[in-house]
């Protein structure tokens, strides 16, 4: 059950990153660094932080508290970052962190306390404090790049009008076990 979890939860954020990717393909360099108000967040600010905080937890995650003492989270909101190929080598490098930690989960150290502030977690709760986090800014960002797209967005799930659709194809498959994700990151 343990690595069942486990690999449910990986697929979950292969999905995320996924929402996130599909939301960054379709604007422009200069649509990422768009941002509604002073006070709210663009793209490229959303990237930055995810980057932040992944790095932060996920590195010796099983071994050291999750908020690092080199993490600089305020700088996070900053907008130092200029560039599509920065912010890309941001996003892959937060994601490839949080991947290669969760190659380190085992039977064996499943059992392991996971700190945050010195808050203690089972690896099931850190896992999902951070999916969560990171379904809560991906989910933003999608927001944000629907608004900027307005008519010309491409939907990242079911289109609106084609619902009776979808379910009667998904009715007229046989039952089996799969994660929804599969479809998804086929795409």
């Amino acid at each position: 059950m343990r690595m069942d979890y486990l690999n449910s939860a990986k697929q979950q954020f292969e999905y995320y990153k996924q929402l996130g990717e599909k939301t960054i393909n379709q604007l422009t360099e200069k649509e990422l660094f768009w941002q509604f108000s002073d006070e709210s967040n663009s793209i490229a600010i959303m990237i930055k932080h995810l980057w932040g905080n992944m790095m932060s937890r996920w590195t010796d995650f099983l071994s050291s508290d999750g908020e690092k003492e080199w993490r600089k989270r305020d700088e996070e909101f900053e907008m130092d970052t200029s560039s599509r190929a920065e912010l890309m080598n941001l996003w892959e490098e937060g994601w490839e962190c949080l991947f290669n930690a969760l190659q380190f989960i085992n039977e064996e150290n499943f059992g392991t306390t996971i700190y945050i502030r010195n808050q203690g977690h089972s690896i099931p709760e850190a896992i999902n404090r951070q999916m969560m986090h990171y379904a809560y800014h991906v989910g933003q960002m999608v927001y944000v790049g629907r608004m900027i797209k307005g008519a010309d967005w491409q939907s990242l799930s079911i289109p609106k009008g084609v619902s009776k659709t979808y379910n009667a194809e998904k009715f007229s498959a046989e039952k089996s076990k799969k994660h929804f994700t599969d479809e998804y990151l086929k795409k």
